[in-house]
């Protein structure tokens, strides 16, 4: 199945991100457990602040891809000002296909 890289800018509220951040983990988790989410964790500035996140996913196109994160907490409070979803192919690593 492909893999998607789905990368998320978020809204200037800290305060209401760190109030939903164990909802939005929880909800994270439990795509991970599905085996639908391969990695994910905050894009940060140089100041080290969270601006954004990414996530490696697993779908059958973006389209599908982008629905799994629909219901994300953060985005239900309109903490995600944008969202990409892009094909990602691996090519060398743990995700990488077998060398043939």
């Amino acid at each position: 199945m492909p893999h998607f890289a789905i990368t998320y800018e978020y809204d200037d509220r800290p305060a209401e991100m760190d109030s939903r951040r164990p909802a939005h983990r929880a909800f994270l988790s439990d795509l991970q457990q599905r085996g639908d989410l391969i990695v994910c964790g905050p894009l940060v500035s140089p100041e080290g602040d969270p601006t954004g996140g990414l996530l490696i996913v697993v779908a059958a196109d973006a389209a599908a891809a982008g629905r799994l994160v629909d219901d994300a907490p953060y985005a239900h409070a309109g903490l995600i000002t944008q969202r990409t979803v892009r094909e990602w192919n691996p090519i060398i690593g743990t995700l990488a296909p077998p060398a043939s």
